[in-house]
């Protein structure tokens, strides 16, 4: 894929013809990756190799990219405000972490909404606090609001009133339910606070890495998998500057449970970046490579690739469909799997007859 070789090696870019832009342009679109593909390209010095055409888009892309991470600035102001006032203490996750720390990685990084976890003792008070602060829950429907608060790992999300900024608060990282069982305690060990803030943190640099791989590697559905598997590669560069951090990593993840998720993600950044890895630290996980992963390298081979036209190949929408039956058998017990599939479908079932009929 075209996309896959720009961001493995931007250089490339200075044969390119007009019907590669854009291709290119159209893939990263698709991906949510066009402000990293310009990140890459400026890293390599190679801003000189891009027609007007495509440079436009590209630089457009940063725009975006700037002013949202502007926006989430100031979000993580107001969200430190709110926890401030009640007293309580939050963890940025994800994109806004990677904004709020200063991470190389968050360059050219685009996300929708902010993530923040809390301690599951102090889930209702946070978000009390957020409610003062104009943060209201999106209107579910009476099942998804009490399968959202009875089996999630995270409460229904919440929209700004004025600034119609989303925010998704968490207690955990995976349910109660999931097959995977996470010390999350141990996730609020370690935490940076981020600055300018007095009640707002990030995760230490192993744990950060850790999340991501768990978040991607237990989700159903992947339109933004590419963009996500790149945030775990430019980690593993970033963070893997300190020889120290390999050890770590590997301590964390089993103190955590979080082995699989770290597996997955050293195995598909390898697959689909190049990402290089000390031998030491990958000959540690040779357990992780030794089990069988000819089925799972045929689903998220293709499940994380964008859904673009030139990237559709043999077997896509069964990749696809598999993966979205692991994320819920992996989150759930066989008899809550089946019934909340059940609900769901005859929900959709529902509203298509109605717009039918309608």
């Amino acid at each position: 894929m075209l996309l896959l070789d720009v961001l493995r090696e931007p250089k490339q870019i200075s044969s390119f013809g007009s019907r590669d832009w854009d291709l290119l342009i159209r893939q990263a679109r698709s991906a949510d990756l066009l402000g990293r593909v310009w990140r890459e390209i400026e890293l390599s010095d190679q801003e000189v190799a891009v027609p007007d055409a495509p440079k436009r888009h590209l630089q457009a892309a940063k725009l975006i990219v700037d002013r949202q991470h502007d926006a989430v600035r100031r979000e993580i102001g107001h969200i430190d405000e709110a926890m401030r006032a009640a007293n309580l203490r939050a963890v940025l996750l994800k994109g806004a972490a990677y904004v709020a720390s200063g991470k190389a990685l968050a360059a050219g990084r685009t996300f929708s909404d902010v993530d923040v976890l809390v301690d599951s003792r102090d889930l209702e008070a946070a978000e009390s606090a957020l409610s003062i602060y104009g943060w209201q829950p999106v209107k579910q429907s009476a099942y998804d609001e009490a399968y959202y608060r009875r089996w999630m790992h995270e409460i229904p999300p919440l929209v700004h009133v004025k600034r119609n900024t989303t925010l998704d608060l968490h207690h955990s990282i995976l349910p109660g339910t999931a097959r995977i069982k996470v010390n999350t305690q141990g996730l609020h060990e370690g935490n940076v606070l981020v600055e300018g803030c007095t009640n707002l943190y990030v995760l230490q640099d192993a744990d950060m890495l850790l999340h991501s791989a768990t978040h991607l590697f237990h989700e159903g559905e992947l339109p933004h998998g590419l963009r996500d598997l790149h945030d775990l590669h430019l980690m593993f560069e970033e963070f893997g500057v300190s020889q120290s951090f390999w050890d770590h990593l590997l301590i964390r993840a089993q103190y955590l449970g979080l082995m699989i998720p770290l597996c997955y993600a050293v195995r598909y950044s390898k697959r689909k970046f190049h990402t290089a890895f000390p031998s030491t630290f990958f000959d540690r996980l040779e357990n992780c490579r030794r089990n069988g992963y000819r089925f799972m390298d045929f689903c998220f081979d293709r499940a994380l690739l964008p859904k673009h036209a030139s990237c559709e190949q043999f077997g896509n929408g069964v990749a696809r469909g598999m993966v979205y039956l692991r994320s819920h058998w992996l989150k759930m017990p066989l008899g809550l799997l089946v019934y909340h599939l059940s609900v769901k479908s005859l929900a959709r079932f529902g509203q298509k007859k109605d717009k039918t009929t309608g």
